[in-house]
Order: structure tokens, then C-alpha cells, then sequence
């Protein structure tokens, strides 16, 4: 039986409920990352005794899929706009944002599908916009295009701004630091592509990066649903 279909056990003395559990590990998270949870943690947390948790989570892979879960209701948006592009688009920039608000979020998206309420009433929704544009087979792997590409960007977003705490160094400070060995390496004529890169291109921020490749990897998905089946 799955944590989404377990009973709570009845209600004890002190006030504990999977609702509370979750909020002080999402916390707890929060302040340090998926390394800073446990079972044991979140009972200190809520001074409670480690056992009593069991009654409401069997195991911490449990409790990663409950906040997940939880998070979800911060993407699910109040109402879902008309359009497919939008929603789409909704769906990216509103995980993206908690994504930002929960960093630890980044190292849970990708894998197997969350199974819980707000997670189905986020995929119900992506679904919904597309159904019946094209055939259902279509439709899957543009949802799945989509996630792949709002995964992939959060990822590395979220790793640039570890590695700017670990270092202590932003990303322009980590360019300087590194320009005189870039130079070098540029100056022998063996990377002419990448000279250019480095020397024409035009930097943008990580949001603007984000919206630019969402819109590109959109248009292609609109290509893809006006061609007729194969």
C-alpha cells in the first residue's frame, strides 16, 4: 500500500499529522538541502519520539515523495489559462519559481512520475491542454520534450547558484578568475568556434536564458502538433 493510500493512525496526545511531517521536512530542506532530512531529524524538529513518525511514513523515500508532492500545489496555478502554449509555459516558469524557492526540488524532478494529488492535477492539466490537437502519442512525447528541457535548465540554474555558495565566487568573479587560462587556451587557434562564443557573444541572465529556450523548444513542439498523424 503507497503512502497516498496508507491511513494516518488515529490521533495521539501530542498533535502530529502527515501534514505537519511534511511542512518541517520541506523546512528542514529548505535551510539545508535533502542531506539536512530524516525521519529522526523531522521528530527533533517536532519533538517527537523517531517511532512515532512510522505511524505516518514508513520510509524517507516516502517522505521526499510527499513534499514533492506538496511543492506541486505551489506550480498547480489558480486557474489554467485557454491556450496550450500557455499552459506550457505556466507549468515551466511556476516550477522553475519553486524550484528557486526550494532548491533541493532540482534533485528530485526527472525521475520516476510523482504520484500524488497535486502532481496528477498538474500532469491533468498539461494534458488536458493538448488533448485531442493531435494523436496521443504526439501529445506524450511533447509533454515529455517539454519536462525534459524545463528539468535540464533548472538543473543547471540550480548548480551554478551551489556552486557560487560553495566558491564564494559569482559567475563573473569565477570568469575573471579563469580568463587567463580561457586566453591561452583561445590564443593557440585550435578552438575558433568557442573564441567567437566567448568573444561576440551576448550574456544573458539565467531567467532570460530559461524563457528564451522554453520558447524555442514551444515552437518546435508547434511544429510537431500541426503536422498531420504519421
Amino acid at each position: 500500500m503507497t503512502v497516498w493510500d496508507r491511513p494516518e493512525p488515529p490521533t495521539r496526545p501530542a498533535p502530529l499529522d502527515r501534514e505537519r511531517i511534511v511542512a518541517t521536512a520541506i523546512a528542514l530542506a529548505d535551510e539545508g538541502g535533502l542531506e539536512a532530512v530524516s525521519l529522526r531529524k523531522v521528530a527533533a524538529r517536532l519533538d517527537a519520539g523517531p517511532m512515532r513518525l512510522y505511524g505516518y511514513i514508513s520510509t524517507k523515500e516516502e517522505l521526499f515523495d510527499l513534499m514533492v508532492d506538496e511543492v506541486h500545489a505551489e506550480i498547480l496555478p489558480a486557474e489554467q489559462p485557454g491556450d496550450w502554449r500557455e499552459v506550457l509555459r505556466v507549468r515551466a516558469h511556476r516550477t522553475r519559481q519553486a524550484a528557486l524557492r526550494h532548491e533541493w526540488l532540482a534533485d528530485l524532478l526527472g525521475g520516476r512520475p510523482s504520484l500524488g494529488p497535486n502532481a496528477f492535477a498538474v500532469t491533468e492539466g498539461t494534458l488536458a491542454a493538448l488533448d485531442g490537437l493531435t494523436d496521443l502519442d504526439t501529445v506524450m512525447r511533447a509533454v515529455e520534450t517539454v519536462s525534459a528541457y524545463i528539468t535540464g535548465a533548472i538543473r543547471r540554474e540550480i548548480a551554478n547558484l551551489r556552486a557560487e555558495r560553495a566558491t564564494g565566487l559569482s559567475k563573473l568573479d569565477w570568469q575573471r578568475a579563469h580568463g587567463p587560462h580561457v586566453s591561452r587556451m583561445l590564443a593557440t587557434g585550435r578552438f575558433p568556434a568557442m573564441a567567437r562564443a566567448v568573444h561576440d557573444g551576448t550574456e544573458v541572465d539565467a531567467e532570460t536564458s530559461f524563457t528564451t529556450g522554453l520558447d524555442w523548444v514551444l515552437d518546435a513542439v508547434a511544429v510537431k502538433l500541426a503536422q498531420p498523424p504519421a
